[in-house]
């Protein structure tokens, strides 16, 4: 079991715009089939953490189809109550689960959690690149799986905002994408 943060990057390190739009992503061709790509990684996922921008705009965006992800998901955020209450109805049946993870102590307490509901599968970190540090900080991060997009957005939300040290294991194209996984050194 790893927690893997697998996300698509602009060339200068931002994974949404300023206003957390992700049109810059969604433009580009990708090989459903080619490197990195979704269907493989999927299966191998048993639970996943999502920053609460993240889930958002997927609620956003979500035009009325279900929840797209098997895993139990939980989403950091301190308006639990607001996000369940306003997710669309597409989506009464997903694993959705709304929580602070305050502290050091507490986002321990939430990786173990979901780590034990993936049954022995990775953990993904879904956006959010706090999150992500944070996970990094206390050493819950194990792999970053990057696919860089095509373009350079000069400002919005970071990648990761703060040092992680990486190792690269693999690097591949997939269509418009340049993909590169890497393993955390601790």
């Amino acid at each position: 079991m790893s927690t893997v943060y697998c996300t698509a990057t602009s060339l200068d390190g931002f994974i949404a715009t300023d206003d957390h739009s992700l049109d810059w992503l969604l433009s580009r061709r990708i090989d459903e089939d080619g490197p990195e790509n979704m269907g493989e990684f999927l299966p191998a996922i048993g639970a996943q953490l999502m920053g609460a921008s993240t889930y958002e705009w997927v609620a956003r965006h979500a035009g009325g189809s279900p929840w797209e992800y098997a895993a139990p998901t939980w989403v950091l955020t301190h308006r639990g109550e607001e996000l369940a209450a306003g997710r669309p109805s597409a989506w009464a049946g997903a694993d959705l689960r709304f929580a602070a993870a305050d502290g050091d102590d507490a986002l321990r307490a939430l990786h173990a959690e979901a780590a034990a509901a993936a049954g022995g599968r990775d953990v993904w970190v879904v956006g959010g690149g706090e999150l992500v540090g944070r996970l990094a900080d206390l050493d819950l991060l194990d792999e970053v799986v990057l696919s860089y997009a095509p373009c350079v957005l000069g400002s919005g939300a970071p990648l990761l905002p703060r040092r992680v040290e990486l190792e690269l294991r693999a690097t591949a194209r997939n269509a418009d994408f340049v993909t590169a996984r890497y393993a955390v050194v601790r």
